[in-house]
């Protein structure tokens, strides 16, 4: 399965953020390139979430992303965060991989609302990556917020989940693009 994205066009407000973006992304990758360049933009096309102007998308399938924001029900746990999206998850896979990336046993009874911001991260990008049925993985800066041996885990945990599933990873981190041994390109807009 591929996702081929051919001459997106993407204006706000007279300004441009794609413009003949055209990509094939086979395998998971990394997308690198400066704030306001489009990689987000480009992630919400793929999701749905934005019409592009012009230009054409296919091969997307069912997907799992992770956003800039959490985007966790703030009442549940975080293993029962991870269950609710996770189709077909159960709650002691979604344990066990929390567990994996640092979370206590005292923090699995928490709700979301009481997790720290790195808990809150780690958790929606196992959401994303233990999604049973998602065919492809968009994952938006999901490092955000870790110290650089969560990030090196979150890495190791994110190439071993994602498997060779279409993938895009956003980030600015060059070190967690190194960790993850993804092909990256560059973006500019």
């Amino acid at each position: 399965m591929s996702i081929v994205m051919e001459n997106l066009c993407k204006r706000f407000d007279g300004k441009t953020v794609l413009h003949q973006f055209t990509w094939t992304v086979d395998r998971p990758m990394v997308l690198m390139g400066p704030s306001g360049c489009g990689k987000t933009t480009l992630l919400r096309i793929l999701l749905g979430l934005e019409t592009p102007d012009s230009g054409t998308v296919d091969g997307v399938g069912r997907t799992a992303a992770v956003f800039q924001e959490d985007r966790l029900c703030p009442q549940l746990t975080a293993g029962a965060n991870l269950v609710l999206a996770g189709h077909g998850l159960t709650l002691r896979e979604a344990e066990t991989e929390l567990r994996a990336l640092g979370f206590a046993e005292s923090d699995l009874v928490l709700p979301a609302a009481k997790l720290s911001g790195g808990q809150k991260r780690r958790a929606a990008l196992l959401r994303a990556l233990l999604c049973k049925d998602a065919e492809t993985l968009l994952m938006d800066e999901p490092f955000t917020g870790m110290d650089a041996e969560l990030v090196a885990q979150a890495a190791a945990a994110t190439v071993r989940l994602a498997g060779g599933r279409p993938a895009i990873l956003v980030t600015h981190d060059e070190a967690a693009a190194a960790l993850l041994g993804w092909p990256v390109r560059h973006f500019s807009g």
